[in-house]
């Protein structure tokens, strides 16, 4: 019985969100626990040279494997790197205590399922401050900051993520690695299909990735919001494990906006250019930037592909 449900728990931890839909991720059943391996395999290198966006994908896929757990009807113990000599091994979730799920965790296991990233425009309307308090406090329970950047910040945020987008388009290999992620999709079961890119910026505000190299005609435009609301997700440290944790606060924000109805766009260029992501706080802050977000209403947007559960369980 067990084994099932840790078989289920496991299929709804592959529903986190990756960079290019990489699922850089692996699990192994040991006794009654989950291990969490990072798939170096499936790193981005020119993206994500350090690992540190893999890292955060993976953590988001622990946040889901806790939530299901608790809906399961399981609290869990967390241990990062349980295994020193295994580097990959990044995370041991183990069921402990048996305990019946409430309300909350039920609405936001629900989610799981319908999170997916948004890459069309947003209405012109603004997010409830109570909403956003309560993203922030859901990214504090996961021990990360959540920020709203004001008028003034949210502009220079923005331009920062348009210049850090060109030069990340200039490096080499870039286009290379976009293509690894983009084309073929028709048998495979990872990656950012067509349907998932989204249309160009018509006013140039809102950075989106171009995916108009990829698929002739792709490149098509719509006016998206002029004042988008961008929020900045931050750790006190910038360690491994404050990655992996990142991931679960960024993956708690994400699901907890999709219950509050909202669509979500990580916009991770800036953070990708360590020159631009040191300039996306101020420096005495303390903090580090893990992740910029926008956020809003908008029409659904449809699901990316997951692997099968065949592929990313390695056998006990």
């Amino acid at each position: 019985m067990i084994t099932q449900i840790l078989t289920d728990c496991v299929r709804l931890a592959t529903a986190a969100p990756s960079l290019h839909n990489s699922q850089p991720w692996r699990f192994r059943f040991r006794e009654a626990a989950v291990d969490v391996y990072a798939d170096s395999r499936r790193r981005l290198h020119v993206l994500d040279p350090a690992g540190r966006e893999q890292l955060i994908s993976v953590g988001a896929a622990v946040f889901n494997l806790r939530l299901a757990l608790r809906q399961a009807g399981f609290w869990s113990d967390v241990t990062l790197f349980p295994e020193p000599d295994e580097p990959d091994l990044v995370a041991r979730v183990t069921p402990t205590n048996p305990g019946p799920a409430t309300s909350a965790v039920e609405a936001l296991a629900s989610a799981i399922p319908h999170r997916h990233t948004n890459r069309r425009p947003f209405a012109q309307a603004a997010v409830p401050a109570a909403v956003v308090e309560e993203l922030r406090a859901a990214a504090y329970k996961e021990g990360a900051v959540l920020a709203v950047a004001q008028p003034p910040g949210r502009d220079a945020i923005l331009g920062m993520a348009r210049s850090a987008d060109g030069w990340l388009q200039s490096r080499p290999g870039y286009h290379d690695e976009l293509a690894r992620w983009t084309r073929d999709r028709i048998r495979r079961h990872d990656g950012i299909p067509e349907s998932a890119a989204g249309p160009w910026d018509a006013l140039e505000t809102v950075p989106t990735r171009d995916f108009s190299g990829l698929w002739p005609g792709l490149r098509r435009c719509e006016k998206f919001e002029p004042r988008p609301t961008i929020l900045v997700l931050a750790t006190a440290a910038d360690q491994c494990s404050d990655w992996l944790r990142a991931g679960q606060a960024l993956q708690r924000v994400l699901l907890t906006a999709t219950w509050k109805g909202l669509a979500t766009t990580p916009i991770s260029q800036p953070v990708e250019v360590p020159a631009v992501r040191r300039r996306l706080i101020d420096p005495h802050a303390a903090l580090w930037v893990q992740m910029v977000l926008r956020i809003g209403y908008g029409t659904p947007a449809g699901g990316t592909p997951r692997r099968p559960l065949e592929d990313v369980l390695l056998p006990a």
